[in-house]
């Protein structure tokens, strides 16, 4: 198989350690020791942290899908019951890992396994990597069901991400979740799992008889859960009164403007979120989903941290002045975190953008990015020239609690003025102590940068600095 890639310069030799923690969602490929594919240009991060290559899954052509390459060494179903069979003789067993991903244990393996582990009654914490396993609904059923014979289960962490399990398979699993009366952390990680909207729903009705959950984490990357999916979903996560941190990552699950209203109609009445990361790139939201979701997250009144990815939609100016304003009137929200990447936000948005959040007085730690590295695939981002990114710096000067500042802002139009301009506004940040500025691929020269320095020499509370005014250097490696 053939391809050609096209790479930052910078990016190649230094492994990319000059980027910024970019994330468009978790690895979005079924991980596997060796895959084959063509890949388009694509950037995560991925669970462990680190920041890599590879394609959000929509966007690989149906030549170019994952291959897996046969191994010499699996452990298949008798070799996965075998071991659950083993680990129940631990009596006292109390917390196990298990990373048994791409082995073809199958559903007969992964109901064996689930069946062995209930027997080890004294387990409080558990985590199960299965992923790429050719888990079916039966096996994630039958896997719930073991599990809720678990009864002392506290913290659990369940990886089927790339399985076939289904509507019916992740309805059955939360039903049985539900039984584990004790259980107040949850991961799971169900990405590209075919579960569509009625699954999601199902799925969300479960567990929302998970009475004592207090952090949930879902990642459902590529189930094609639509509008209905992620309502249902978020509707029924209401009903789990403790819950305080919540991350849901729905990117490329085509839930368009409806899903995203509805499902921040949904959670506002979650009243004691107090932690909400929301991933909702990919998902052909404009304006009128954005303004929505953004008005229903305003009535979370309990938010103090809030990461918000709308990377990849169709956001412009008006928008993006809305979503400051609503978001303001979460009036104990402290940090904040926006991924609007790759929209149609413009000088005048980024502006009023900053205006409105400079309302949000109690805020000491906020990250913005309006532009990250080019990729092609999604067309030009945001452009908001010297005249935005001077109104964008000019209000934020006036959030007298920022202590923390992040702004990534590749390829957006930035000359010398603008970067000047953004500089003098950022002075003015009397408490700031910590600012990173990714000015990558705009047209900044001598003359930005010189006034660029000058102007940051001012704040002189500063104690950490990162610009990085990198410009991109193509160079092409033929496969």
């Amino acid at each position: 198989m053939l391809a050609s890639h096209l790479y930052s310069r910078s990016s190649v030799q230094n492994g990319a350690s000059s980027l910024p923690p970019i994330r468009f969602g978790p690895s979005l490929l079924p991980r596997r020791p060796l895959v084959t594919f063509t890949f388009l240009h694509g950037i995560f991060r991925n669970k462990g942290g680190g920041i890599g290559f590879e394609p959000p899954i929509s966007l690989l052509r149906p030549s170019d899908s994952p291959t897996r390459v046969a191994q010499p060494f699996q452990i298949g179903d008798e070799g996965a019951s075998g071991l659950g069979s083993a680990l129940a003789n631990c009596i006292n067993l109390s917390n196990l890992k298990l990373k048994l991903g791409n082995n073809q244990i199958g559903d007969e393996g992964v109901s064996g396994l689930g069946s062995a582990l209930a027997n080890c009654i004294n387990l409080s914490n558990l985590t199960l990597q299965l992923e790429g396993n050719q888990i079916g609904s039966l096996g994630a059923s039958g896997l719930g069901s073991a599990l809720a014979n678990c009864i002392n289960l506290s913290n659990l962490t369940l990886d089927l991400d790339g399985n076939e399990i289904g509507a019916m398979g992740v309805s059955g699993l939360g039903s049985a979740l539900a039984n584990c009366i004790n259980l107040s952390n949850l991961t799971l990680y169900l990405n590209c799992n075919e579960i569509g909207a009625i699954g999601a729903s199902g799925f969300g009705s479960a567990l929302a008889n998970c009475i004592n959950l207090s952090n949930l984490k879902l990642k459902l990357i590529g189930n094609l859960i639509g509008a209905m999916g992620a309502t249902g979903l978020c509707s029924a996560l209401t009903s789990c009164i403790n819950l305080s941190n919540l991350t849901l990552d729905l990117f490329n699950n085509q839930i368009g403007d409806e899903g995203a209203s509805g499902l921040g109609s949904a959670l506002a009445n979650c009243i004691n979120l107090s932690n909400l990361e929301l991933w909702l790139g990919n998902n052909q939201i404009g304006d009128k989903g954005a303004s929505g979701l953004s008005s229903a997250l305003a009535n979370c009144t309990n938010l103090s941290i809030l990461t918000l990815s709308l990377s990849i939609n169709q956001i412009g100016d008006e928008c993006a002045s809305g979503l400051g304003s609503a978001l303001a009137n979460c009036i104990n929200l402290s940090n904040l975190t926006l991924y609007l990447d790759y929209n149609q936000i413009g000088a005048m948005g980024a502006s009023d953008l900053g205006s409105a959040l400079a309302n949000c007085i109690n805020i000491s730690n906020l990250t913005l990015y309006l532009g990250l590295p080019q990729l092609n695939y999604f067309g030009s981002g945001n452009q908001i020239g010297d005249e935005g990114v001077s109104g964008l710096g000019s209000a934020l000067a006036n959030c007298t609690n920022l202590s923390i500042l992040t702004l990534s802002l590749f390829d957006n139009q930035i000359g010398d003025e603008g970067a000047s301009g953004l500089g003098s506004a950022l002075a003015k940040c009397i408490n700031l102590l910590n600012l990173t500025l990714y000015l990558e691929g705009n047209q900044i020269g001598e003359e930005g940068a010189s006034g660029l320095g000058s102007a940051l020499a001012n704040c002189i509370n500063l104690t950490n600095l990162t610009v990085s005014l990198e410009q991109k250097q193509f160079i092409c490696f033929g496969l």
